[in-house]
């Protein structure tokens, strides 16, 4: 055989093997035991149904695998290893898992119908003896046989014998389509049989079911992907050569149902193709168990080497089940222990002995595999990375359509099953995930995806740039500051700020010139900072700053692009109570950022710890006419965040004149307009006495607030700006902020 060649401890095989392993493991068992019964209850249009349903799945599938196949160099694994390899280790090895226990159920699955072939004995031992022989007799001996023989002699011998069993099938469907209808006793043969309709339809997708493993078929030559000369050539072509014998033949098979036999004789009788074929009674079984032997040894070689694989990468938690399930016999590496234990499970599906049952658990763990498989190929052509260059192609749409079948499928045939599947693939993730932190997880499937949509959002948002300026205020915040280890709450106020209506950017400056060695402390300061985001439910984007001095720093900043795709448009300077000298460098850069439009917030942190259960107070002046609405609508985006609940805005209201009543209802109608959740009783006026300071009626009403917001004016920076922002030392946390222009609460 010139398609086996073993060299480099490695069976080089070709593209034949591949194509024989797909097809016979295609037209195997579900051809011959339940595909006349399907015609029989559905009809030749409901089969036909079937069918094509089921290639609108397979064929996606066969062609995402095609291409997933060219990308990239395949190895050892198959379907778990090009899985693996797109969506990384934790997905791969969930999926590679389920396809593992698939293959295994299937292994039983070919070899309890390959115990059916031996129907006429069966028949016979109860017309002489009047009780049914269990079908284990058989089945139970079969498995023990072949899987002896894999141990033995491995793949090669296992190949070798593909080739023998597939001329065997082929013969046997050529003889039955050369199977020419005549009256026999007891069946309804040739004139006047007429299946072309589509019967009992509330049983489509119970049929689908059952019949739909046989179509799974098309991608157990993937499984030799490790022991393939050219898997990037024999892959596509042998999957896709088998996918559309497959089809051709099981349409021609239905139509020869249709036209040959009556409908009560196809539900009668589960291999009334040798009733219909040219020396049936003879040919008909030797290819039944032709097919379901070659289809069992199919399942044989490809379950232990997905096993082998996922040991291979180091995925099981015990060190110990990773080297024994590793572990190759000879030097071609054979899986021996990994196949001992498929062989185990398959035996204990073996003695449950139900072809229908199993089928349908089978079908169940395919279709997510399937579906797996063709979003993998749809978010690579959507998340479009350079690195993805198939050279067999597909289409991204066929992809997705692959995908959506495969899950709707799966609820329309049992959505209980549907449950306990996806609950079974939730909890091996979670185990994979708790045993494996170093690996990729579910962020590698969408990165590509996501990286594409926003992209998109960020042109398409800047394109609409001018009329987004008309719409209502949200903020789009920048920051930076040389404190970040050292001081947290400026990292909390821009994770209030950026939790739900807004978004915000932390900076963390790096004092000096570029180079190799700030490069790489800046980096992991970004680690560190990102980590202790991570367990806070923080949606703050946080990068770092490497910059001469804190003026080019904030030169930078505000021309850097907001991740949001709307322009940045409000910027928050910080320093902390206890050194009040910080705030020289914020004053001297104050007119910088002015020059950019940008709205100005300068948090001023206290040596107390955050008093969220006391709210938040904003203080309104007179001459705070551009700084109110905004104060408010800040104040009202920070309680957002469930670090805030239960706790409530209150709003204090200054004046040197008496009008308390005219200031209120102003006020109130503000509110009111703008629907936001601030009663009456939260509103206080107070009126300066002439003894009295600003700072000193601050300090008296919000010494205990979580946060006060205080509005300044740019007259304040040109004058005296160091004594208006140390008046309320004895306060807590303040925000002062000044607004480029007056907001509107809409």
């Amino acid at each position: 055989m010139k398609d086996i060649n073993i060299s480099e401890g490695k069976v080089n095989l070709g593209t034949v093997p591949v194509y024989f392993t797909a097809i016979s493991s295609i037209l195997g068992a579900i051809l011959f035991l339940r595909l006349g019964y399907a015609t029989g209850v559905l009809g030749f249009w409901g089969v036909l149904g079937i069918i094509i349903l089921g290639h609108l799945i397979t064929i996606p599938t066969a062609l995402a695998i095609s291409e997933l196949a060219t990308n990239t160099r395949v190895e050892g694994g198959g379907e778990y290893f090009i899985i693996s390899r797109s969506f990384g280790l934790k997905i791969g090895s969930t999926i590679g898992i389920t396809l593992f226990l698939s293959q295994t159920i299937s292994i039983a699955f070919y070899t309890i119908a390959f115990a059916e072939s031996f129907q006429p004995l069966f028949k016979m031992w109860f017309d002489c003896y009047g009780y049914e022989l269990p079908r284990q007799l058989v089945s139970v001996p079969t498995l023990l046989i072949l899987s002896f023989v894999m141990l033995k002699k491995g793949t090669g011998s296992s190949i070798k014998l593909l080739y023998i069993v597939n001329i065997i099938l082929f013969l046997s469907l050529l003889l039955f389509f050369f199977g020419s209808p005549a009256a026999k006793e007891g069946y309804s043969f040739g004139q006047g049989v007429n299946n072309f309709g589509f019967f009992n339809k509330e049983q489509f997708f119970i049929l689908f079911a059952i019949c739909f493993p046989a179509f799974t078929g098309m991608t157990a030559g993937v499984g030799l992907s490790g022991d393939l000369k050219n898997p990037g050539k024999s892959i596509p072509i042998g999957t896709m050569a088998a996918t559309l014998t497959g089809v051709i033949v099981y349409i021609l098979v239905v139509w020869k149902f249709s036209v040959s036999v009556s409908q009560a004789d196809l539900l009668e009788d589960q291999l009334i193709m040798s009733k219909i074929a040219f020396l049936g009674y003879i040919v008909i079984p030797i290819g039944l168990a032709a097919c379901t032997s070659s289809s069992a040894i199919g399942s044989m070689m490809v379950a232990p080497r997905t096993l082998q694989a996922i040991a291979n990468d180091r995925i099981f938690p015990f060190r110990k089940l990773n080297i024994i399930f590793s572990r190759g016999k000879g030097k071609t590496r054979e899986p021996f222990n990994a196949s001992i234990l498929s062989f185990v499970i398959a035996l204990l599906f073996v003695i449950l002995g139900d072809v229908d049952s199993v089928a349908e658990i089978i079908s169940m763990f395919f279709l997510i595999t399937y579906g797996t498989l063709c979003l993998s190929s749809f978010l690579n052509h959507f998340g479009s990375p350079p690195s993805y260059r198939p050279r067999f192609k597909s289409r991204w749409y066929i992809s997705l359509a692959g995908f959506l079948l495969s899950v709707w499928i799966m609820f329309m045939i049992n959505p209980l099953y549907t449950f306990f599947s996806y609950l079974i693939i939730i909890f091996i993730y979670l185990f994979i995930e708790h045993s494996n932190k170093d690996k990729k997880g579910l962020v590698n499937i969408f990165k590509g995806a996501l990286f594409q949509l926003n992209r998109k959002i960020q042109v398409y948002m800047q394109k609409h740039q001018s009329s987004l300026e008309t719409e209502e205020w949200r903020p789009a915040t920048i920051c930076i500051s040389p404190h970040s280890m050292e001081r947290g709450k400026l990292l909390d106020l821009m994770k209030w700020i950026s939790y739900q209506h807004g978004f915000g950017t932390y900076f963390h400056f790096i004092e000096g010139y570029y180079s190799k060695q700030t490069h790489i402390e800046s980096k992991k300061i970004l680690a560190e900072l990102i980590n202790t985001q991570r367990d806070k439910g923080s949606t703050l984007y946080i990068d770092t700053m490497i910059s001469p001095s804190y003026t080019s720093a904030i030169a930078q900043i505000i021309q850097t692009p907001s991740i949001s795709g709307m322009e940045n448009n409000m910027v928050i300077f910080e320093y902390d109570k206890r050194h009040p000298q910080e705030l020289n460098r914020i004053l001297e850069n104050i007119n910088l950022v002015r020059a950019g439009n940008f709205d100005i917030g300068i948090f001023a942190g206290s040596e107390y710890y955050n008093r969220m259960r006391n709210g938040i107070h904003v203080w309104i002046r007179e001459t705070d006419e551009k700084n109110t609405n905004f104060m408010i609508l800040l104040g009202y985006i920070i309680m957002a965040h469930p670090d805030w609940k239960n706790a409530q805005i209150k709003i204090f209201i200054t004046s040197i004149h008496e009008e308390k009543a005219e200031l209120k209802e102003d006020l109130r109608k503000r509110i009111a307009a703008g629907r936001l959740p601030i009663t009456l009783q939260n509103i206080e006026i107070i009126i300066l006495r002439e003894d009295q300071t600003f700072g000193s009626v601050v300090e008296e009403h919000s010494k205990y607030a979580g946060l006060t917001l205080i509005g300044f004016r740019e007259e304040i920076i040109r004058y005296d700006p160091i004594k208006f922002f140390t008046d309320f030392d004895g306060i807590g946390d303040i925000l002062f902020v000044n607004s480029f222009q007056e907001k509107e609460i809409l």
